[in-house]
């Protein structure tokens, strides 16, 4: 016999259909299984926010602190800088007055540049990726305007394209809860 005429021998249409209660046992014991995976999926990713959120707290701490200790020292240097440079202008002949204003002059402009990019960085603090993917999910103020988790569209490229035409995007949700541009 070959190995194909042992497999019409054990033909699964030849077996008795299994018994009802068997199957709903079964389907039982998988969904069970399901939900435990699930389960433990939830604990891991929680777990895993509360380590990421603990550890962003220290370090939060640890960066004000230093980031005071640079303020400090950066603008303690500034100013020798800057009297520095007046006393410069004024032995090169130029007035009290526009000693001064040349100094002003340059710190307004490193002020101005910082201050924008400062701006820019406090962007990243909006959470746009995250707030994304929850949206994906239908949570949080941007679900009714982003795709969903089984849409073949960019969340991504949703989101570019709602920043683009703010002026169109609806201001308040139905329950009057402001919404943010992604």
């Amino acid at each position: 016999m070959s190995e194909g005429d042992e497999r019409h021998d054990h033909d699964p249409a030849d077996q008795p259909p299994p018994d009802l209660a068997e199957s709903l046992r079964d389907i039982g014991n998988t969904a069970k299984a399901s939900l435990g995976a699930a389960a433990d999926s939830a604990r891991a990713l929680r777990s895993l926010l509360a380590a990421d959120l603990s550890l962003a707290r220290s370090a939060m701490g640890r960066a004000l602190a230093f980031a005071g200790v640079a303020v400090v020292f950066g603008a303690s240097a500034w100013l020798f800088l800057m009297a520095t440079l007046v006393t410069l202008l004024r032995n090169f002949g130029l007035s009290w007055l526009m000693s001064m204003l040349i100094a002003a002059g340059l710190s307004l402009v490193v002020t101005a540049y910082a201050g924008l990019r400062a701006m820019h960085y406090f962007d990243h603090t909006r959470m746009q990726a995250t707030r994304r993917q929850l949206a994906r999910l239908g949570i949080g103020e941007l679900s009714d305007l982003m795709p969903t988790p089984d849409s073949p569209q960019s969340a991504r490229e949703t989101a570019k394209d709602l920043r683009e035409n703010v002026d169109q995007m609806p201001k308040q949700q139905s329950n009057d809860i402001d919404i943010t541009p992604p």
